[in-house]
């Protein structure tokens, strides 16, 4: 390296954000990661990021939404089609279904095979939604009821059904518990008798700036921890005037050294900024209401296809990825 890069890798390992003094060695002693709570089915996860640039927080925010990479439907080929429902309607709902199939084991599918319709078992995926509805012969003569009138009346994602591709089978022993729809109660269409559906899909890899319908998460968002201070001793109805103006579990009542009934800050991270203390002149005073400036509480909630802790593994792959090729740029200005 030569002394012109030698000079930048200095000024990027010690600079200053905000008028304070920042060095890489310092951000790795001080940054922690705490895992906060996970849903049982591991699809939503809060965890705190604490020491940490709000500049780092949105971008791994970013990164969620936009270029963590899922398998989503992006070609619709139909056969037979009766319903009223318009038939690019039915394909944005279509491409809007939530996928179970794990996007790390499939490749990008480039534009060559994209313009030839050339498909393999590494880049594409291939459903059937085939359903026809006919008369209920056995439903009662007096039933209004449509759906048992009429057999397949409504269309769900559960009726769509796996068409493997070449070796997928070896690679997806266990069927439709590794591929497939995720949430099979999605109303896609409805029929009368007569009407049918029949047409082939196929799903590939994408990441969300190209189409949302590739975002893993439904949601990935932060915000700032909360900072309460008492200013005063808040005690006796006062205490519990103060207490139902935050959200339940913020403040709590105690016994202080004198016995008397007083409240006490408990866990500010239930707060949801309502600022209802604001509302009493005799205890708008006594509180300082505030927020840590680097401690962030983080929410993922994964779409199902994967866990929201491994979206949050790529996420950082990612940025990663991109870091790399920064600096490699960066080495060749000559």
């Amino acid at each position: 390296m030569d002394s012109e890069s030698s000079e930048f890798k200095f000024k990027f390992e010690e600079l200053k954000i905000n008028n304070e003094s920042w060095s890489f060695k310092q951000f790795k002693e001080i940054f922690k990661i705490k895992i906060v709570k996970e849903s049982e089915d591991q699809m939503n996860l809060e965890f705190d990021l604490i020491n940490c640039q709000t500049s780092l927080v949105n971008t791994i925010r970013r990164i969620l939404i936009s270029e963590v990479a899922s398998i989503a439907i992006d070609k619709i080929f139909i056969k037979n089609y009766d319903s009223i429902m318009q038939e690019e309607v039915l394909s944005h709902r279509l491409g809007l279904v939530p996928l179970l199939a794990d996007p790390r084991l499939f490749e990008y599918r480039s534009r060559e095979d994209d313009a030839d319709n050339t498909v393999s078992d590494q880049d594409t995926l291939r459903f059937e939604l085939k359903v026809s509805c006919t008369l209920n012969k056995r439903a009662s003569k007096e039933s209004q009821s449509l759906d048992a009138m009429y057999i397949n009346h409504k269309v769900y994602s559960k009726d769509i059904k796996w068409l493997p591709i070449g070796r997928q089978l070896e690679i997806f022993p266990r069927g439709e518990e590794q591929v497939g729809v995720i949430h099979k109660d999605i109303l896609l269409n409805k029929l009368n008798p007569g009407h049918e559906i029949d047409i082939i899909m196929e799903a590939v890899k994408g990441i969300g700036k190209d189409h949302a319908k590739f975002s893993p998460v439904s949601t990935a968002f932060y915000r700032l921890m909360q900072k309460i201070t008492l200013l005063t001793p808040v005690k006796g109805e006062m205490a519990e005037k103060l207490k139902n103006c935050f959200s339940p579990g913020v403040i709590e009542i105690v016994k202080n050294e004198s016995n008397e009934t007083e409240a006490k800050v408990v866990n500010s991270r239930y707060d949801s900024c309502s600022r209802n203390v604001e509302r009493h002149k005799d205890l708008k005073d006594c509180v300082l209401l505030d927020r840590e400036p680097n401690h962030f509480i983080f929410t993922i909630e994964s779409v199902g296809a994967l866990p929201s802790s491994i979206l949050f593994v790529e996420a950082v792959k990612v940025l990663k990825k991109k870091c790399r090729t920064f600096i490699d740029e960066l080495n060749d200005i000559k």
